[in-house]
């Protein structure tokens, strides 16, 4: 079961912000929401659906999110969501990168960062 951080928290539709993912658990938060703070310096606030093409572009960006780290992290793989740092999603983008997102876990705060017309390009369904 998912707890939530802030139970008032928006997506970019201006909705109720759902789960991203529950396996592996992520978020800031590490509670399965792309909730953001104050504390939240990197803004995990994009639910983006990994790719083999964002894994290795992320690697080769200093970030690996493929190799697992004992215990403590299960590494990602192609098909799965997680909470991605929004303006590490725009490097991304920029790069010609960016995974899909689902914008019904996307918390609201990304719009500083990228406009909602360029979020709908790469939307999922959730």
């Amino acid at each position: 079961m998912t707890t939530r951080y802030d139970p008032q928290a928006r997506n970019v539709l201006g909705t109720e912000l759902t789960p991203c993912s529950v396996q592996p658990v992520t978020g800031f938060f590490r509670n399965g929401c792309c909730e953001t703070s104050h504390e939240d310096l990197g803004m995990h606030t994009v639910c983006a659906v990994m790719t083999a093409e964002f894994l290795a572009y992320s690697k080769a960006a200093g970030n690996d999110l493929s190799t697992p780290l004992s215990g403590m992290f299960p590494g990602l793989r192609p098909g799965d969501r997680w909470c991605l740092c929004a303006p590490r999603w725009k490097e991304a983008l920029d790069a010609g990168a960016a995974p899909r997102l689902v914008l019904e876990a996307t918390h609201e705060e990304t719009l500083a960062i990228v406009p909602l017309g360029v979020l709908k390009d790469y939307a999922v369904k959730a």
